[in-house]
C-alpha cells in the first residue's frame, strides 16, 4: 500500500533523473563522434565510438589545465576549511562580547556581488606582482568562499550537544583538545559540505581567471576550454570531450559522498 502511495514520488523522480541526466548522457555521445558526424545527426545517441576526440584534448594541452585547476581548488578548498573552522568553533560554542556581531560581520560577505570587486582585485594583483600567476586566483576564492562556509559550520556545531564539551573540559580538555577531539570528529559532514560546495564553485570559475590570469601556462580548465573554439568554427565533438572530462573529478566526488553533503547543508536547519 505505501509503495502504491508513493508511485507519483518516484514517478516525479524519475522524470527529474531524465532531465537531469539527458545534458551528461548526450555530452558523452556527442565526444565520441567525429565532426562529420554531429554535423549529420546531431541529436543521434551513440551512433559513433569514436576516442579520437578525448586523445586531441591532451594533445591542445587539456593535462596542464587540468594540473593547475587542481592546484588552485585544492589549496583554496583547504584553506577555506581550516580557517572556517577555526572561526566558527568561537562564534558557535564560546559567549564573549560582539559574538553575534562577528558571526553577522562574517556571513554579510555572501551579499557581496564578486564580481564588482574584479577591477579593485586587478589592481591589487598587480601591485602584488601576482598578476597571471595562480597566486592571484587562489586569494580572492579563499576570500570570497569563506563566508558561506562558516556559516555552515557554524550552524552545523551550535546543533552539537554542549554536553559534549562539558564532558570533555571534566576530562582536561582544553579549547583546542574540545576542538580537535570532541567537535572535528562530528563535523565530518558539514566538512564534506563545505568541500563539495567550494570545489565545484571553484573549479568552474570563470570570471576571475579571465580577468587575472593571460598567459596559457596559468591558465586554469574554464578558461583553457576556450583553447576548442576557433575565429569561425567550434569542434563540438572536441569540446564535449574536453567538458566529459572536467565534469568526472567531481562527478566523481560528489556521488561517494552526496549524503553526508545534503546531512550537512541541512544541518542547523531546524534552530536556524
Amino acid at each position: 500500500m505505501n509503495t502504491v502511495k508513493k508511485t507519483p514520488l518516484y514517478l516525479v523522480g524519475l522524470l527529474l533523473l531524465i532531465i537531469s541526466g539527458y545534458p551528461f548522457i548526450y555530452m558523452i555521445s556527442t565526444a565520441l563522434k567525429t565532426q562529420s558526424d554531429f554535423f549529420e545527426k546531431p541529436f543521434s545517441m551513440f551512433t559513433s565510438f569514436n576516442i579520437e576526440n578525448f586523445v586531441n584534448v591532451f594533445q591542445l594541452g587539456l593535462t596542464k589545465y587540468f594540473s593547475n585547476s587542481i592546484v588552485v581548488t585544492v589549496i583554496s578548498v583547504g584553506t577555506v576549511v581550516i580557517v572556517a573552522a577555526l572561526a566558527s568553533y568561537p562564534i558557535s560554542r564560546m559567549n564573549f562580547r560582539f559574538n553575534r556581531a562577528l558571526f553577522l560581520l562574517f556571513i554579510s560577505g555572501m551579499m557581496l556581488p564578486i564580481h564588482a570587486t574584479l577591477i579593485p582585485i586587478f589592481k591589487l594583483s598587480e601591485s602584488m606582482g601576482v598578476y597571471d600567476t595562480l597566486l592571484a586566483l587562489i586569494g580572492p576564492y579563499i576570500a570570497f568562499s569563506l563566508p558561506i562556509s562558516i556559516f555552515i559550520l557554524t550552524q552545523f556545531m551550535r546543533d552539537i550537544p554542549k554536553s559534549l564539551e562539558e564532558a570533555a573540559k571534566i576530562d582536561g580538555c582544553n579549547h583546542l583538545g574540545i576542538f580537535r577531539h570532541v567537535i572535528l570528529p562530528m563535523l565530518t559532514p558539514a566538512l564534506m559540505a563545505v568541500i563539495i560546495y567550494n570545489a565545484i564553485s571553484l573549479w568552474n570559475e570563470f570570471i576571475f581567471a579571465l580577468v587575472l590570469i593571460s598567459s596559457p601556462e596559468s591558465m586554469t580548465l574554464p578558461l583553457g576550454l576556450q583553447a576548442f573554439k576557433g575565429e569561425f568554427s567550434v569542434n563540438v565533438p572536441g569540446l564535449m570531450a574536453a567538458l566529459t572530462l572536467a565534469s568526472l573529478p567531481l562527478l566523481v566526488i560528489y556521488l561517494f559522498s552526496q549524503e553526508k553533503v545534503v546531512k550537512g547543508l541541512t544541518g542547523g536547519a531546524v534552530k536556524g
